[in-house]
């Protein structure tokens, strides 16, 4: 079994981040790292701090993973299948046949994108004509034509938003009917999003660039840029396991230090209830690293 001050759960921006903290905290740790951050999703991030002419998502985790390697953290490449919180506040858990026993544990194990049941998913994503995040992107859809996917009124507000941005934008639904109440059909007006009603049948990019949306009639409609919105499954089982507070969505709930409702057990980017930028992540790794090494020192006193 392998003793360490804190276990970190998750090797994306934010578990990497919180692991250089700790690692220049002079604390032992080790990650844990599924291999599944959503920055290998991202073909170019342009709102990402320093980089004027953006850079990939895959960029951004293998600097992370090198500065790691300067401090030599050790992450371990599987996934931690249960957690224990132990008579003494301390944590056990295990993947495997390996084990690990921390006085502290950060969750930084994300979320996972639910991404639409049709071909060249993969393929749209990496040509930037599917996306997720206007938050992320959505300059990058100025004065261009946008639809967005969701389940029934879902997508509306990720429409709204993204209107800000686009030079027009409709509203589609996979399956049950666009059935916006009165405060919801005025701000479909006000910001001049076209709803379509017809349930989409298929997804596909068009061969001249853009993607083409096809309704169960058979008619199709073309856009530059398509958003998903059909939100996402977060990775909180583990916390979940331990009793930790959360939202109904499963985000996790936590104190301005970053723990939970656990003591001990702190949580840091995706999984958190909030907003999902990579930045965000790091800025809380920050905390949660800092008040875990703090909180370790009072341990001494």
């Amino acid at each position: 079994m392998k003793d360490v001050d804190c276990l970190i759960i998750g090797g994306g921006a934010a578990g990497l981040t919180a692991a250089v903290y700790l690692a220049r905290f002079r604390r032992r740790i080790e990650v844990v790292d599924g291999g599944t951050s959503r920055l290998l999703q991202i073909p170019t991030s342009h709102n990402y701090p320093g980089y004027r002419s953006g850079i990939h998502g895959n960029d951004i985790l293998s600097r992370l993973r090198a500065q790691a390697e300067e401090y030599d953290v050790p992450v371990r490449p599987t996934v931690v299948e249960w957690l224990r919180r132990e008579e003494d506040g301390s944590f056990t858990a295990g993947a495997g046949e390996l084990l690990w026993h921390a006085r502290s544990v950060i969750l930084a194990t994300g979320v996972v994108d639910v991404e639409p049941a049709f071909a060249d998913v993969k393929q749209a994503v990496a040509k930037g004509c599917l996306r997720y995040c206007p938050v992320c992107d959505g300059f990058e859809a100025s004065g261009r034509s946008v639809g967005v996917i969701g389940h029934g009124k879902g997508g509306l507000g990720e429409a709204a938003f993204v209107s800000h941005f686009a030079s027009g934008v409709t509203l589609y639904t996979l399956d049950e009917a666009i059935d916006p109440d009165p405060d919801e059909r005025a701000r479909l007006d006000r910001t001049k999003v076209q709803v379509v009603h017809e349930p989409v049948a298929g997804l596909s990019l068009a061969e001249g660039g853009g993607m083409c949306i096809e309704l169960r009639s058979g008619q199709r409609h073309c856009v530059d840029i398509v958003y998903a919105a059909l939100g996402t499954t977060v990775n909180s089982g583990l916390a979940q396991l331990l009793g930790a507070r959360q939202t109904a969505k499963g985000e996790l709930l936590v104190d301005e230090h970053m723990q939970t409702s656990v003591d001990g057990l702190y949580a840091a980017g995706d999984i958190v209830a909030g907003l999902n930028q990579i930045t965000v992540a790091q800025g809380q790794a920050a905390i949660a690293a800092t008040a875990i090494h703090n909180r370790l020192n009072a341990w001494h006193d």
